[in-house]
């Protein structure tokens, strides 16, 4: 009875769902779905650009707001390709004189002998253009054209201002072709590549949603604001550097000054040095390729890129670490021991490091880091070669606090380390672990495998001006309205007390003393106390001269200046680098070289001109 009873009900459930669904898919049922379905919109995405016709590249200004570079219209006279050319009447249109003309159009030529007709674009200023315009009938063979590109105001600061990559693409197949590229690595760029987002800005989009009848219904991606170029307000002084240039001239080498409290960098030179313009002008392509050959290296930004070894102005480092690691204290003097070290100058014993400062005294450092490298703590009495490669590395972090052995992020491409040895490495080129300080005592006096770059050189100078601390050296104090990058604001400091910085400086003002190494660049007739260090860097060839190096600070009571100079294969540093250094920190200071050197400024400018 239950079974039959269970199977009727079950039946009846299954016919009231069948006639549920029958009444779901009936055609008045879909018709009903379908009015209340909503009609699809159709929406267009758009992508409108913002602010593109009146985008400009940022503008280059020192830090006296003088205009260095900005983007302006640039005129080009392209010459006839197949008529002969009157050279003596261009020379009297242009005003320029045939000499000069002769000159322009060979510079214009990418190599001598170029087949006539090759063609020839020189560049004018407006007034020179203005000319030609009104002579077009007389010259109607004369095509005169203008094109946007960057203007250079001074002839100075080519290895800081640099060049933006798409005006220089000319440039970079020569250097492709005569393969010389990558040994130069020329796309370094100066401030130009540094900071080329910031100088060229961006233009903005917007991302609009329109329906069908024209209307805004909102954004179908995030929208961009236009921003245009920034002006970058640069730390370079425009006459100073171009008075540093005249000192360096065609000398292979380089030029730092910079402002100690604030790392600024005053002015910033590579020589053999060349006009800014130089690299993108359209009628330099002649100059270009002289300068890929020149086996000078002009194109090399030789104080960022290349390091070298120091040589005695790196005894400021050693005599810093050795007095804070006890090494030595103010008052400890040596023998000047030449059977340990060849001493190149005639002086008195040095009874205290102020005395092995003033002279130079090889021995004196050779025994000062003696001290250090030899040293053996209670804990390592039985292993003296475990006690030597402690030592090392407990000097090499000390030194490494100045900047050394690491990028200081100057804000400019391409920017060498340096080097400075650990005991691994010693271990690996010796050969062995049982290596002794005679092995590399050269470290004592700079030589050897140190290798700095002479914006360490200047910075390590600023760091013993301001008593242990520095800011990071840069070249743009100022973006658009705003400061400079956040990284150069921030202090740092070494791992050497103040007052062992203090103990230096009796020494490096004997350096420009009576008697010291530099006694005859003293600016003492003119009222400003210099403290100093030379260096004379053998190079181990026997047919090249020694690189001269010199740095130092003046004020020294209140430095306002800090000036490395590094001269390639120009001897002594007293009687090379020194000279320069003085007379760019009095004209920094002053304004202008006093007359009892200006027959010595005469002489400096004269070895400029002629590269030695």
């Amino acid at each position: 009875m239950r079974i039959v009873f269970y199977k009727w009900r079950m039946g009846l459930l299954f016919l009231l769902l069948l006639t549920g669904q029958t009444a779901c898919s009936s055609p008045s049922a879909e018709v009903a779905a379908q009015e209340v379905q909503e009609p699809t919109e159709t929406f267009t995405q758009r992508r409108v650009v913002v602010g593109a016709d009146s985008l400009v590249r940022g503008r280059l200004l020192d830090r006296n707001d003088s205009v260095l570079v900005a983007t302006g219209t640039l005129h080009l006279l392209k010459l006839p390709r197949k008529a002969p050319l009157d050279t003596l009447a261009l020379a009297k249109l242009l005003g320029w004189g045939p000499p000069t003309v002769r000159q322009r159009i060979a510079n214009a030529l990418p190599y001598d002998n170029a087949p006539a007709g090759y063609p020839v674009n020189l560049r004018l200023t407006a007034a020179e253009a203005a000319r030609v315009r009104k002579a077009r009938k007389e010259w109607p063979t004369l095509v005169l054209s203008t094109q946007v590109g960057r203007r250079y105001t001074a002839n100075a600061g080519a290895a800081v201002l640099g060049y933006p990559a798409n005006e220089a693409q000319a440039f970079f197949k020569q250097a492709q072709r005569t393969k010389r590229g990558r040994f130069y690595k020329l796309r370094n760029g100066g401030v130009e590549g540094y900071y080329n987002g910031l100088l060229t800005g961006r233009v903005g989009y917007l991302h609009p949603l329109i329906d069908s009848a024209g209307n805004n219904r909102g954004s179908w991606a995030t929208d961009t604001t236009f921003r245009q170029g920034q002006d970058l307000h640069l730390t370079i002084d425009t006459k100073l550097q171009a008075y540093a240039e005249q000192l360096m001239g065609n000398r292979k080498g380089y030029l730092v000054a910079l402002d100690p409290k604030t790392g600024e960098i005053l002015a910033y030179v590579s020589g053999p040095v060349y006009d800014p313009a130089t690299l993108t002008a359209p009628d330099q392509a002649k100059v270009r390729s002289e300068m890929l050959f020149d086996e000078n290296k002009p194109l090399l930004n030789r104080p960022a890129m290349l390091a070298n070894p120091p040589g005695s102005v790196f005894k400021l480092v050693n005599a810093a670490v050795a007095l804070q690691l006890g090494a030595i204290t103010p008052t400890t003097g040596f023998k000047c021991d030449q059977t340990l070290i060849k001493c190149v100058h005639d002086h008195p014993r040095p009874g205290s490091l102020t005395v092995g400062l003033k002279y130079s005294c090889n021995p004196y450092f050779y025994q000062t880091m003696r001290n250090l490298i030899q040293r053996v703590p209670d804990s390592l009495v039985a292993d003296t070669v475990a006690a030597r490669h402690a030592n090392l590395a407990e000097w090499r972090r000390y030194v490494r606090s100045f900047g050394l052995d690491s990028v200081l992020g100057v804000d400019i491409p391409r920017e060498a380390p340096g080097f400075l040895p650990t005991p691994a490495y010693y271990d690996k080129v010796r050969k062995t672990r049982n290596w002794t300080y005679r092995s590399i005592y050269s470290l004592s006096v700079g030589q050897g495998e140190i290798n700095m770059t002479g914006l360490q050189m200047a910075n390590m100078t600023a760091i013993i001006a301001n008593r242990g601390w520095y800011y990071p050296p840069h070249l743009v104090r100022g973006i658009g309205d705003n400061g400079p990058l956040p990284r150069f604001t921030q202090k740092r400091y070494t791992l050497i007390d103040s007052a062992n910085f203090a103990a230096l400086l009796p020494g490096m003002l004997g350096v420009m003393q009576r008697g010291g190494t530099a006694e005859t660049s003293s600016l003492a007739d003119v009222g400003i106390t210099v403290a100093g260090k030379t260096g004379t860097v053998e190079n181990g060839g026997d047919d090249d001269d020694d690189h001269a190096a010199f740095v130092g600070f003046a004020p020294a009571d209140n430095p306002k200046i800090v000036v490395a100079v590094y001269l390639e294969n120009a001897g002594f540093g007293a009687t090379a680098a020194a000279p320069c250094a003085v007379m760019v920190m009095e004209k920094h200071l002053r304004g202008s070289i006093a007359p009892k050197r200006k027959r010595w400024e005469a002489r400096v400018k004269h070895r400029a001109r002629n590269g030695y």
